[in-house]
């Protein structure tokens, strides 16, 4: 077994970088870090990401079904004033929903679409993570 220490980061494809930049940072908050040619890092916090230049972005979704997605977790109040934010900038949330019970993330999810049709998710964390 490898003792991994943590998460580097993960990668999101685009089509247009700087579409995609302005999209991640300047609309959803994220914090810029540098560019290249082919890629955009991004930081939330202590985790990053990085916007990665690709001809043909993966589109694994159906239509408004978020089975593959990158999630974000927000306080209660955050998630609200977030769900009005997305849609005064024109930003579709396809699913809201809360789970309870035995699910793994419990508390309230909204899912919505990049530029790049990739799928998003906003998680109220103060609903509890359970292990």
């Amino acid at each position: 077994m490898i003792k991994m220490k943590g998460l580097t980061h993960f990668t999101i494809p685009v089509k247009d970088l700087q579409r995609s930049k302005a999209f991640y940072c300047d609309t959803l908050g994220f914090d810029f870090v540098r560019e290249n040619k082919h890629m955009v890092f991004c930081k939330c916090l202590s985790d990053y990401f990085v916007l990665t230049y690709s001809e043909k972005p993966i589109d694994p979704n159906p239509t408004d079904v978020h089975d593959i997605h990158t999630a974000f977790y927000v306080d209660a109040d955050e998630y609200d004033r977030s769900l009005v934010y997305l849609a005064e900038k024109g930003i579709k949330v396809f699913k809201d929903e809360e789970r309870h019970g035995d699910a793994t993330f419990t508390g309230r999810s909204a899912y919505f679409h990049d530029p790049d049709s990739n799928v998003l998710e906003l998680h109220d964390s103060d609903k509890g993570i359970a292990p």
